[in-house]
């Protein structure tokens, strides 16, 4: 029986090695926390004396305080806040975010579009025209910046995009193959469901310059929408919202299901956030 003995020793050394862990892990651990705490004091510090000049919060939370954090407004309401609300020194531009009920990582649930806002956006666009002969003559004509064939596709393969639209003839849409990977990332690869390829470039330029522009669902199925200028008149803010909202009505996607809307929500450039009241947004626009 003398291979019992050592069994005792070997428990109670366990409890031994078990303290000695112990200590070792927090005595790594306290060098581990001292590091830290001395960048988070300078971080903190830093913060201390650049608060003074954060005027922009302050402005902030004052407009924040306008609107009621739990209220639902109607578009009318909605559209009068914001504007009492988009106080910046420049023309604010108006904008509506619909977070909506699609996951667009199904083709059949994204929404890829354009609307002719009544009022147009405010805001002049550069467009640029892939063109060659009677066509490219029509775009210039109808007031295009930019007209060309090899001459524009060589600019863009160079990253020199001068421009927010690009239109193109099908003519042109093979040439276009190789671009994909400039112009997709930043949303401007012409498409026919976007009206982007035209075979009338000419009348295209003419909507494009009158306020149609182009919106698609983001990767978390929102759509942010710009529609026109906060110095436009209540009237016409309110025409522009009710036309954007119905062109979302008739793209809802084969692919959505239940209700479309989750939230609306309405802000200027540098404006709080209004809450939107779906059922009389989805009504007054002649949708529900």
């Amino acid at each position: 029986g003398d291979h019992t003995r050592p069994v005792p020793m070997v428990a109670a050394a366990r409890p031994r090695r078990a303290i000695a862990a112990l200590l070792l892990a927090s005595s790594a651990q306290g060098l581990m926390v001292t590091a830290p705490t001395q960048q988070v004091s300078t971080i903190v510090g830093v913060s201390r004396a650049a608060a003074p000049t954060m005027k922009v919060s302050r402005r902030t939370a004052t407009l924040a305080a306008e609107v009621e954090a739990m209220k639902l407004y109607s578009p009318d309401e909605a559209v009068a806040l914001m504007k009492k609300l988009a106080t910046a020194k420049f023309a604010e531009t108006a904008e509506l975010h619909g977070n909506l009920n699609l996951d667009p990582k199904y083709n059949d649930q994204q929404i890829r579009t354009t609307v002719a806002l009544p009022h147009g956006t405010g805001k002049t666009v550069r467009i640029a025209v892939l063109a060659e002969g009677a066509a490219a003559d029509e775009a210039l004509a109808a007031g295009a910046d930019i007209v060309g064939m090899a001459d524009l596709i060589a600019d863009i393969s160079a990253g020199k995009l001068d421009f927010e639209v690009l239109l193109a003839t099908p003519p042109a849409m093979p040439k276009l193959a190789k671009l994909g990977k400039v112009l997709g990332p930043k949303g401007l690869m012409p498409s026919p469901k976007a009206g982007t390829v035209s075979a009338n470039p000419g009348e295209a330029v003419k909507e494009f310059k009158a306020g149609k522009l182009e919106f698609r669902t983001d990767k978390q199925g929102i759509v942010h929408v710009p529609f026109g200028k906060c110095d436009f008149t209540e009237e016409n803010l309110l025409a522009n919202l009710l036309a954007l909202t119905s062109t979302i009505e008739k793209s809802r996607p084969t692919g959505a299901k239940g209700k479309l809307w989750i939230t609306a929500t309405l802000a200027s450039s540098m404006g709080p956030a209004i809450k939107l009241d779906v059922a009389a947004l989805r009504s007054a626009a002649g949708a529900a």
